[in-house]
């Protein structure tokens, strides 16, 4: 191990530690007394430490506290883990970490930062005014400290499948290995699925009205949002407005879990076993991922838009639906529209990917001075604002693909191909005939994000996940010591220990 400490050395060092932090004398850290010795250090957060560092596996009372054993398994643990992440670091193996290697970390990340936020991070840890940070100065730093890294960064910033806005063009989310060993992440894939039906089914009225529009509206049959919702509500009662809504919500868990094992198959043929990936390698992948989980599942598509079109007693339900199509129109009909709809995601995974880049490297330069932590109305802010203009990008391709779907069951329609469509529409309403329905559907975003968050939160926490997200967007985790982070993470969020801890761990070096 860097710095020379031998076996009795860190004994040593840690067994008084340890009797620093026992106040009450009783043989046992517990909570309390954490706390306590966290904020009397300068060790972070002290509630999120005290939460991180208390419960280490194999504790035999864990709520009592951790005895001197215990508590010195945990700190073993705890620096095999930091040494990790110090060697993954530094690069060139030298012994230290300097203000490039910082700014390689990052920038293997897709987030770029300046050389002045890369020497602010290292100066916070830098104890001997060297500017480089060597094994003893990381360890000492984060031995008890809260880490706020570059993994807690990627969990804010990836797209989420709580941004559910009703589409299914949306990247897919991403997943630590810790999160895949602790099964955390089917139940963050169950709760994003949930919080999409309800969300969905809130903002369904919306949906409707823009496929109507979609699909009807035109030069000469103008559709405005409170006309078009009276005659819905007219022609087929309240209830009316959420037809189509039942295999909306039927289809979010096959495509999400297609998406999401597509997804990590093609990011391991992109990039091995390497968890992040770049924003370009992003767009590659969840494009491929996001086109293979529409190929699966595009005929619930295609009964969606028909289910949504339908007048009262058209068909008895889904099934009745998919019975007449087949019937009538042959297996093709439940492709129909697939093309442009797969095309569609090209534009909008690359605009939304791009913006939301932009977006939190804007916020990175100019707000994160000291926290990468970018706060809830941030977070939705940014996914809010690329989500749209992923949609602005996508519509027309969407808006064909809608009118593929539905033509074969409106009389009169012109049976066209995706080309043929696209110049009927320009040459008879205009560039603004590729966006009729946009209105309805930008309508409804806000709305559809706000309770997918809401309802995620609260499913997660139903389910037992503890939420990453405090009040603040703070991550709080609760973690065993086997649940620590992994290596290959940087901490952003950096701030120099009392000098009355680095006098301790010095003595012990």
């Amino acid at each position: 191990m860097p710095g020379g400490s031998g076996d009795a050395e860190r004994q040593q060092r840690w067994g008084r530690l340890f009797e620093e932090l026992d106040s009450n004398k009783d043989g046992r850290v517990d909570v309390h007394e954490l706390r306590q010795g966290l904020a009397r250090l300068g060790g972070g957060d002290p509630d999120r430490g005290a939460q991180q560092g208390i419960s280490p596996e194999g504790a035999t009372d864990p709520d009592g506290g951790l005895s001197l054993e215990e508590f010195s398994r945990y700190l073993q643990e705890r620096e095999q883990r930091l040494l990790l992440m110090f060697h993954s670091l530094d690069r060139n193996q030298d012994g230290h970490i300097d203000v490039s290697e910082i700014q390689q970390s990052f920038r293997a990340l897709g987030i770029s930062i300046s050389l002045q936020q890369a020497e602010k991070i290292l100066h916070s840890m830098d104890r001997d005014g060297t500017m480089t940070i060597d094994w003893q100065e990381w360890r000492d730093h984060f031995l008890l400290h809260s880490l706020e890294n570059v993994e807690d960064v990627l969990y804010f910033w990836k797209h989420s499948t709580v941004l559910d806005i009703g589409e299914c063009l949306t990247v897919p989310d991403e997943f630590s290995r810790q999160e895949k060993l602790t099964g955390v992440w089917w139940k963050q894939l169950v709760a994003g699925a949930v919080a999409g039906a309800v969300s969905r089914t809130g903002t369904a009225p919306l949906d409707r009205l823009k496929v109507f529009m979609q699909v009807h509206a035109s030069k000469t049959n103008r559709f405005n949002i409170l006309g078009g919702l009276r005659s819905m509500i007219q022609e087929g009662g309240f209830l009316a407005l959420w037809r189509g809504n039942g295999i909306n919500v039927l289809k979010i868990a096959p495509e999400s879990a297609v998406k999401f094992m597509a997804y990590e198959q093609i990011k391991w043929a992109i990039r091995g076993q390497q968890e992040t990936l770049h924003v370009q390698e992003r767009f590659v992948a969840g494009s491929l991922a996001g086109a293979t989980a529409q190929t699966i599942i595009y005929p619930m598509e295609v009964l969606k838009t028909r289910l949504t079109l339908r007048r009262t007693g058209q068909y008895k339900g889904l099934l009745d639906c998919a019975r007449r199509i087949l019937e009538q129109e042959g297996p093709r009909a439940f492709y129909r529209g697939y093309l442009p709809n797969v095309l569609g995601i090209i534009p909008y995974a690359g605009i939304d990917l791009a913006v939301y880049e932009t977006l939190k490297n804007r916020w990175l330069q100019q707000y994160s001075h000291e926290s990468a932590n970018p706060g809830i109305l941030v977070l939705l802010a940014c996914g809010t604002i690329s989500s749209t203009c992923g949609q602005i990008a996508s519509y027309p391709l969407a808006l064909v693909r809608t009118r593929m779907q539905a033509q074969a069951s409106i009389e009169g329609a012109p049976q066209l191909s995706m080309m043929g469509l696209l110049r009927h529409i320009l040459s008879q309403e205009g560039v603004l005939g590729l966006y009729r329905g946009i209105a309805p559907n930008f309508m409804k975003v806000i709305p559809a994000v706000s309770i997918s968050y809401v309802v995620y939160e609260n499913m997660k926490q139903a389910l037992g996940v503890t939420s990453r997200l405090g009040s603040a967007g703070s991550r709080i985790p609760s973690l065993t010591c086997n649940q620590m982070t992994m290596p290959g993470t940087w901490p952003l969020q950096a701030q120099p220990l009392d000098s009355g801890y680095q006098e301790t761990s010095a003595s012990g070096s």
